[in-house]
């Protein structure tokens, strides 16, 4: 039966806040929602947390395994790690300084042994980090790697609270960033002040996607601007759209009067030749 498990299952296991979810093997071990575990990763052991419980495994090949759940010896060490990860912080911002690097250090993220740390930067050019993590690895006595990150991830790092009042999206639930475009104001009849397009992070915001899609498909049912439409309130030419309230605003040819008409006052919406 346990071997019949480790073939056929597979959980969901994250490593931070709103982080992308991964797959690892559980093995024999029976895993459930929010237990701590110790799994190995490409860059070894690791605690993360499972998201996602025990599932039926979908053609999924050489995953890394569980090695076990975590226990407080482990948990004592995630916290010994986090007070290094501190100590390499402030020691990485005087090697940055000492080399006037245009470069800003947003995180460190450190090996639960302490083998290798992954020191992220921001800079709003495309920086050369060889020098930097040469310096930085023999400062912080570990083997380094340097990444540089942008706008969306440094803020998705830093954290904050948003226009609305609500922890950042990014920082809270986003898992992954997608592609946003002024299209997408355009389509919802939004101010273009950029201002107020603007998220945290100095892009785009990602809620600008989220009611997109229902924006596109509930306009498809109202004829377009400048359609010529024949209404009980008058025919004229499609002026505006009301997409949430499924309305268009007429101007009506005998007077150029405006008038707000549902789909069912149409009589007979045709396309302007």
């Amino acid at each position: 039966m346990d071997e019949h498990h480790v073939a056929t299952t597979t959980v969901g296991v994250r490593f931070r806040p709103a982080g992308k979810i991964y797959d690892f093997d559980p093995g024999p071990l029976l895993l459930v929602r929010d237990d701590r575990v110790l799994v190995e990763t490409e860059r070894g052991p690791a605690l993360g947390t499972v998201v996602v419980p025990a599932r039926p495994r979908s053609g999924q090949r050489g995953l890394q395994r569980v090695i076990k759940k975590a226990d407080a010896r482990d948990l004592a060490r995630e916290d010994q790690n986090l007070q290094r990860e501190r100590q390499q912080c402030r020691t990485a911002i005087d090697v940055i300084r000492a080399q006037s690097q245009s470069v800003k250090l947003v995180k460190i993220e450190s090996a639960l042994d302490g083998s290798r740390a992954i020191v992220f930067v921001a800079a709003d050019e495309k920086a050369d980090l060889r020098a930097l993590g040469r310096d930085l690895a023999t400062a912080l006595q570990t083997r380094v790697e340097t990444k540089q990150i942008g706008a969306r991830d440094e803020t998705k790092v830093t954290g904050g609270v948003g226009p609305c009042g609500r922890e950042l999206c990014c920082s809270s639930w986003l898992q992954e960033f997608q592609p946003v475009s002024v299209k997408m104001a355009k389509e919802q009849s939004l101010s273009l002040n950029p201002s107020k397009l603007a998220g945290m992070c100095g892009r785009l915001k990602c809620c600008l996607r989220y009611e997109y899609q229902t924006y596109v498909e509930l306009r498809r049912t109202l004829p377009k601007v400048n359609a010529t439409v024949e209404s009980v309130k008058g025919n004229g030419v499609v002026t505006k759209h009301n997409v949430l309230r499924q309305t268009v605003v007429i101007r009506r040819s005998d007077d150029g009067t405006l008038v707000e008409a549902t789909l069912d006052d149409l009589v007979a919406p045709r396309a302007e030749a």
